[in-house]
């Protein structure tokens, strides 16, 4: 092949000076258009798409570019007016001029008399406080904190986003609710709905400056606060009922259910919850599961304990509340399918029954059962025993009693927190704790000597070495805002940890106090119930970690400190169940604040829309809580029942002259025979 003729030239052609016309472009887009129209179908159709999306998208980005520089400039407004006010300023209502004395000028010395007005006049424009603007939340917690902040406090500012987008549910006329999305879940969030106190203290009013515009009072329908607890109950149970109906527990985010003894936990466990609240629908379809799907006769271990309080104790107290033989009848099934426990060495039962094979053991990682869980069923069976006129339940309980109050390891009445079920003996001395696995030992001697008419004097002297055990080993206060909590005793060492569980103590020292104990035990009560309040306010989210550490020297200015491994809320109903002890032997309204607080953070940071309320991971953190996906029973049966209890203005509904609560909140009557 030959090479193609070299030319040794080159052409131009060029067009006429005159002629400004340039034809490049022409032949460029008839060059464009040749190609599109090269295209398949497809390609055009995918790029045309494309072009439509990026279009608008840029729409979106610039409103919401312009959302969030109002924001900004909303914010930094917001700011000033703070500032000043933290300052102690107040905003000048348009039309007013600061009057200032004859010859004073702020940082003006010096002053010839007749140049004052020119200076008094304002140099830049007072702008009035917005009216819609509201204060931003203060920070909880003691004066010391509110002072210093501390380091949470500023760790979220520092990382402050903007405010979530907020979308409104239409609830068929009533008040919406704010959803806010965070990682994950949809928390429901409680619109404030109480009165705020105006700068006059007064409800319902704007409080206005001097010569400012009057303006109408606003009239406000007060919160009813058990209606609020009777709405929590059925979001919580529409959870239930939708996703894990006649199954232990609900698992809300997942939309499932988690199974622990395959018993219906939840369900039993909230049984006299909906009769006490009057809910009886949800009371009707209960019952019929109870009576239709209710089986023990599985071959399942359960725990001797849990069973007990919740299953047992649940039925007794739905039976006695309803009158509804079924449930004795349920209770008498379950009941006699747990005596199996019983038969050890030492008559101290076993941890676990199989309540199908009506076999019982140990856990297996040890012959030990927790203090707690052998003194903590003595009410429930001494019931069932009354009920049934069959003795085995109470006599075997009474026997667990009778060997403890003899044992030696105690320290001023404090018990160790295991007992072996073979010698019937304490094991791992030196560790006290009011905490888990000793905490309602102590509980349960008070309330078996109520239970029993005051008689059984074994049971008074032992409660009341052990609350003077507390104070001589345990007690401490914190610094710097004298916080008096329950600590731990380790071989003689103290550790400043208290456990939620812990709360339980005011409510039962103020119980003791009611019946006729010493008063410095209210004095106590009292001091712990601020703690246990404490828990709460202290956290970002306002809801309390199931363990606190507390400060015995100045840290920093703060009393509580909280470890990440503890940070987790499960939506325990201790500190509750104390409110509502204090409130009906003080009729102090702050417990019932205290207790809407807690109510108001449940519903802010747990509340899960499709229905339920889930346990948290970190309380620390009101952005993203960390949910953990599960609803204990025990919120049902105990948190939201407390609560109710607390807002009710029936102050004889369930009165503590004639029953008692067991550790699951389950009423059971004191005995007739005693008073």
């Amino acid at each position: 092949m030959y090479s193609p003729q070299r030319k040794d030239f080159v052409s131009l052609t060029l067009g006429d000076q005159h002629n400004r016309s340039y034809t490049n472009g022409k032949h460029r887009r008839q060059s464009c258009w040749r190609k599109w129209k090269q295209l398949s179908r497809l390609q055009r159709s995918l790029i045309l798409f494309l072009l439509a999306f990026l279009f608008i998208c840029g729409i979106l980005s610039y409103s919401s570019l312009s959302e969030q520089w109002r924001g900004l400039s909303d914010r930094s407004l917001k700011e000033d007016w703070v500032e000043m006010e933290n300052r102690g300023l107040r905003p000048i209502p348009p039309g007013l001029v600061p009057k200032l004395p004859p010859g004073v000028v702020p940082g003006v010395q010096d002053v010839p008399p007749e140049v004052l007005p020119e200076l008094q006049r304002p140099s830049i424009p007072i702008l009035p406080k917005p009216p819609a603007m509201r204060k931003p939340p203060s920070k909880r917690g003691p004066p010391a904190l509110q002072k210093r902040g501390n380091v949470s406090d500023w760790q979220v500012k520092d990382r402050e986003e903007p405010e979530p987008e907020l979308k409104r549910e239409d609830d068929g006329g009533k008040e919406a609710r704010t959803v806010i999305s965070w990682r994950g879940a949809m928390i429901e969030a409680e619109q404030g709905t109480e009165l705020q106190p105006t700068a006059h203290g007064k409800e319902g009013t704007v409080a206005d400056a001097e010569g400012a515009t009057n303006l109408e009072p606003v009239t406000v329908k007060p919160v009813d606060r058990v209606e609020a607890v009777r709405e929590a109950f059925r979001h919580a149970w529409k959870g239930y009922k939708a996703f894990a109906w006649g199954h232990d527990e609900l698992k809300p985010l997942s939309k499932t259910h988690a199974e622990w003894f395959g018993l219906g936990l939840t369900l039993i466990d909230a049984l006299d919850t909906m009769w006490i609240l009057g809910l009886k629908d949800e009371f009707a379809e209960a019952r019929k599961w109870v009576e239709t799907e209710l089986s023990f006769s599985k071959n399942v271990d359960v725990n001797l304990f849990e069973s007990t309080i919740r299953i047992l104790g649940g039925l007794l107290s739905t039976y006695h509340l309803s009158g509804d033989t079924l449930f004795l009848e349920k209770a008498k099934d379950i009941g006699s399918r747990l005596m199996p426990a019983f038969k050890t060495p030492s008559k101290i039962p076993y941890s676990d029954v199989n309540i199908g094979k009506g076999t019982a053991h140990p856990p297996r990682w040890t012959t030990d059962s927790t203090v707690a869980e052998v003194t903590s069923i003595q009410l429930e069976f001494r019931e069932l025993s009354r009920l049934t006129q069959d003795p085995q339940y109470q006599n075997a309980v009474e026997e667990v009693t009778r060997q403890v109050h003899r044992l030696e390891g105690k320290r001023d009445g404090l018990v160790p927190m295991f007992i072996n079920t073979n010698s019937g003996k304490f094991t791992r001395r030196g560790a006290f704790t009011l905490g888990a696995r000793a905490d309602s030992y102590y509980e349960y001697l008070l309330k078996q000597w109520l239970q029993g008419g005051k008689k059984e004097t074994e049971l008074l002297e032992d409660y009341l070495q052990a609350v003077e055990g507390v104070k001589k080993n345990l007690l401490r206060q914190t610094s710097p805002s004298k916080l008096t909590f329950v600590g731990e005793l380790s071989n003689g060492r103290l550790n400043p940890k208290m456990d939620h569980l812990v709360c339980f103590l005011p409510g039962a020292l103020a119980l003791g106090a009611h019946n006729g104990l010493p008063a410095d035990h209210m004095d106590l009560a009292l001091q712990l119930m601020e703690t246990c309040h404490q828990m709460y306010a202290q956290m970002e989210t306002g809801l309390s970690p199931e363990i606190a550490h507390f400060n015995l020297q100045y840290q920093s200015g703060r009393d509580i400190d909280v470890k990440p491994a503890d940070r987790h809320n499960l939506l325990r109903p201790e500190t509750v169940e104390s409110l509502f002890y204090m409130y009906r032997f003080t009729n102090d309204s702050r417990y019932r604040d205290w207790g809407w607080d807690i109510l108001q953070s449940f519903n802010k940071h747990t509340r899960v829309p499709s229905g339920g309320y889930t346990s948290i991971g970190n309380v620390r953190d009101p952005l993203n809580p960390a949910p953990r996906d599960k609803m204990e029973s025990f919120f049902l049966g105990e948190t939201l029942k407390y609560l109710f209890l607390l807002f009710s203005e029936d102050t004889e509904l369930l009165s503590l002259d004639k029953y008692v609560f067991n550790t699951e909140a389950h009423p059971l009557p004191i005995w007739p025979s005693a008073s």
